[in-house]
């Protein structure tokens, strides 16, 4: 494989941010659809709660994007504060680190783009590269909370295309038939 160019790095940044803009835009409406009181629910005794799940999503994302922008991976800082006590405030939390983490990112130079970063010992690639690897792993855990909704008697919010929840509250609201 040849090395990547600058202006290959360049582009991955560009076009990476704005996929990372619309997945955020995604994952928060779907962090923001877990019913507030039920943040608890888990399908079964070894699952993640419905919150613990959000948290990793939010969170994790957040450590892909400082450990791109400082060139190196160190470990994740833990488990879901005790601040992070439902969806709106993981959604609040997320808004905010992601606009900032964000900002740092484009800022980012060609030299820190190309940087090869070691994802503990699994991968060393170009720092810019990461980006995409955020979204894989954001969009895998996004899909998983999103199967917990029915189950716990939410409704699915559009994610890629509209849902079948959206589309009948879309009718509802045109006054034909649900």
């Amino acid at each position: 494989m040849q090395p990547l160019q600058p202006e290959q790095a360049t582009f991955l940044l560009e076009t990476g941010l704005r996929a990372l803009n619309n997945e955020h835009r995604i994952t928060r409406k779907v962090i923001e659809a877990i019913p507030l009181d039920k943040g608890d629910y888990r399908p079964d005794e070894i699952s993640k709660t419905a919150l613990d799940v959000a948290w990793h999503l939010a969170g994790a994302e957040m450590f892909f994007l400082d450990s791109i922008v400082a060139g190196e991976f160190n470990p994740p800082r833990g488990g879901r504060p005790d601040s992070m006590r439902t969806s709106a405030d993981i959604a609040s939390w997320y808004a905010k680190a992601f606009e900032e983490r964000v900002a740092r990112l484009a800022q980012l130079s060609t030299a820190q783009l190309l940087k090869v970063v070691d994802f503990r010992g699994m991968f060393q690639l170009p720092a810019v590269m990461f980006i995409q690897l955020s979204m894989n792993h954001a969009i895998h855990h996004r899909g998983q909370l999103s199967t917990y909704f029915r189950a716990m008697g939410a409704k699915v919010p559009s994610i890629y295309g509209e849902s079948y929840d959206d589309a009948q509250a879309r009718k509802a609201a045109q006054g034909g038939a649900a």
